[in-house]
């Protein structure tokens, strides 16, 4: 590692709801580093890479279908926002090709496929937390479409009042959303704990590094950008980077009793 990482005092390591893994304190470049060692798994696994790539390029790409298919453009926003929550879920496999890596291992994709078992109650569990948070935000998104005026044009700035109010919500929403699933799904892949430990833990490691995960989140959001500018084909690429760069973010962020085995 770049920099000597120091124990933080945890926010909530005496919460009531459950414990919390500490954390270590990070450095504005290591969201930077985490995704150089990402490019590194990805180009030691390109077929396992692929296989993920072609997913996380398809979701997207059959939910636009769909939708145009249904002739109403407006729910494409918070569909792909639907698909950007549970993400942290299906990339759970990528995590698992970086474990490998770290122990010594050669990955593959089968026992990548199989990473979702190995705490599947808690695992499956953040998949439907995941999900309820996905129908909430579709629920908020047809409350605003609905109360929003029947007469308005197409003129785009007659349509600002309904986008900003949609964004301003949609971004309070995914950041309580990035909030407690920045590190959740790499604990409970390698982890024995439960649901609340995991989200607990993630949230205390966001709060505790507020400045270099807000950096963390702008990366995401580029290439978020990135992918939706090149009709989710950058995300052949760039989603299986961002999980492997996540796994390594979280192996530099959440304490362990050993020392991690990683470049």
């Amino acid at each position: 590692m770049s920099h000597t990482m120091r124990k933080e005092e945890n926010a909530l390591h005496d919460n009531e709801l459950g414990r919390v893994i500490p954390c270590n304190a990070l450095d504005w470049t290591d969201p930077f580093n985490w995704m150089r060692l990402g490019l590194l798994d990805l180009a030691k696994a390109p077929l396992v890479t692929l296989f993920y790539g072609i997913i996380f390029t398809l979701v997207p790409l059959g939910i636009t279908f769909l939708v145009e298919q249904m002739d109403n453009h407006l729910v494409i926003a918070p569909a792909i926002v639907c698909f950007m929550l549970v993400a942290p879920f299906l990339a759970a496999g990528l995590y698992d090709v970086s474990w490998e890596f770290e122990k010594g291992h050669t990955p593959s994709l089968w026992h990548s496929i199989k990473a979702v078992h190995r705490n599947s109650v808690h695992e499956w569990a953040f998949a439907i937390l995941l999900m309820v948070v996905m129908i909430f935000w579709l629920r908020i998104a047809s409350i605003i479409h609905a109360l929003y005026p029947p007469y308005i044009s197409d003129d785009m700035s007659e349509l600002i009042p309904f986008l900003a109010v949609g964004t301003i919500i949609g971004a309070v929403l995914a950041s309580a959303v990035f909030m407690i699933s920045a590190f959740t799904q790499p604990i409970l892949v390698e982890r024995k704990v439960d649901l609340m430990t995991a989200v607990l833990s993630s949230i205390n490691a966001v709060w505790s590094n507020k400045l270099v995960m807000c950096i963390w989140a702008a990366i995401i959001f580029v290439c978020v950008l990135i992918g939706f500018a090149t009709q989710f084909l950058a995300f052949l690429v760039l989603m299986p980077l961002l999980g492997f760069a996540t796994w390594h973010g979280y192996i530099e962020t959440i304490t362990t009793k050993r020392k991690r085995n990683y470049m």
